[in-house]
């Protein structure tokens, strides 16, 4: 009769987290801006979940979401420290959209490339609160509770992080006119086409490569419409035509998968507002890359 029981439990254990699983990768890959690091919590928020007294928990999903945070704050500090050590801009590592498009949150918020870049800048509380609240609407009692704070303060928490957030960024255009601004900025970055570049890039333009050390990116930022249109111009004629590209969705967002030869070699985002392109974003770190594009299939 007790291994039936254990059998049972681990059974019904089991379900519980399957069940909560895509939530709690969705809320650890906002805090983390990492799918590989996303993944380790959510696999040490399992283990935990086995060790735990569950005859005691009453909510397993609102447990396993608490467990999952905490793990990702913590984490979040370390990593910080990891990546003030990176060569380079340091971008989020992609993830795949076209299944899940809200990444097991009510919302599709904090989910773009952009926003997640924008949110490194955060601490990690902040982060985590903004996440529970934008992504996945939880009210601030349940924030308070899970980053162990009061309800004022997970008020206070969201409130900075907006306004940090709203001080960077310009509202976004629809999925459908990012697509078409990307279709011609695309056009004319493989050309070299200087008068269209300048057209479509907003004045304070920022490109930014993550080559991790590893691949020939741009280890600064390059800043400014005319810089970034003559950039791009300038490795356009080694970079461009020995190239494949294919157009994928990243984040939420229209992206295109530049490959050499039949391999990866950069995936290409950019952030759109009603002004035009204002940051373009080159993932061109292997370590990053190659999970998404084994994500991605065929």
């Amino acid at each position: 009769m007790g291994a039936r029981d254990d059998t049972d439990s681990l059974d019904r254990a089991t379900s519980d987290f399957m069940a909560a699983r895509p939530r709690l990768f969705g809320i650890a890959y906002r805090v983390l801006g990492s799918a590989v690091e996303a993944e380790d919590i959510v696999q040490e928020t399992w283990l935990r979940w086995q060790r735990t007294d569950r005859a005691a928990i009453r909510e397993p999903a609102a447990f396993l979401a608490t467990v999952t945070t905490r793990l990702a704050i913590n984490f979040t500090q370390s990593a910080r420290m990891r990546r003030e050590s990176y060569i380079g801009p340091w971008l989020p590592e992609p993830v795949d959209t076209s299944v899940d498009p809200q990444l097991g949150a009510d919302r599709a918020e904090a989910l773009g490339l952009a926003v997640l870049f924008l949110l490194e800048k955060l601490n990690p509380v902040e982060r985590a609160a903004y996440v529970l609240r934008e992504a996945f609407d939880y009210p601030y009692k349940r924030i308070a509770d899970i980053v162990e704070t009061s309800e004022a303060n997970a008020r206070q928490l969201v409130s900075r992080a907006r306004k940090h957030l709203s001080a960077e960024r310009r509202e976004p255009v629809s999925p459908s006119a990012h697509r078409r601004l990307m279709e011609v900025f695309l056009a004319a970055a493989q050309t070299g086409d200087l008068p269209v570049l300048e057209e479509v890039l907003t004045a304070d333009v920022v490109s930014y490569s993550d080559g991790g050390g590893v691949r020939g990116a741009s280890r600064i930022p390059v800043v400014g419409r005319v810089r970034v249109s003559k950039f791009l111009a300038a490795f356009a004629p080694r970079f461009w035509p020995q190239s494949e590209i294919r157009w994928v969705e990243a984040n939420g967002r229209p992206a295109v998968l530049v490959s050499s030869d039949g391999h990866a070699a950069a995936l290409l985002s950019v952030e759109v507002s009603a002004r035009g392109i204002e940051r373009v974003l080159w993932m061109m770190n292997p370590a990053k890359l190659d999970p998404y594009v084994a994500s991605l299939g065929g």
